[in-house]
């Protein structure tokens, strides 16, 4: 039986890169995570948090290595193309 976080993940995100000036890596977001909940979430809920972050134009995540990924924030004037897109 999981608990109830008094903070969405989506905003606990959010706010992990505000404090990191907009930029972090996946396994850094998951300690600092773990800091603010108390638990890690699972991958699934995170890559969920994530892609809603990403669909609502709030985060862009962008694949350094096979296991590694960079997060942050889109601000004002900086834009992001999806695949195939010129």
């Amino acid at each position: 039986m999981s608990t109830w976080n008094s903070m969405p993940l989506k905003n606990v995100i959010m706010s992990i890169l505000q404090k990191r000036h907009g930029v972090i890596l996946d396994d850094e977001l998951q300690r600092a995570i773990k800091k603010v909940l108390g638990k890690q979430p699972a991958p699934s809920e995170l890559n969920g948090a994530l892609m809603q972050l990403e669909i609502n134009g709030l985060v862009h995540v962008s694949q350094i290595t096979k296991t590694k990924r960079r997060i942050e924030t889109i601000t004002e004037g900086h834009e992001f193309l999806a695949v195939d897109e010129d």
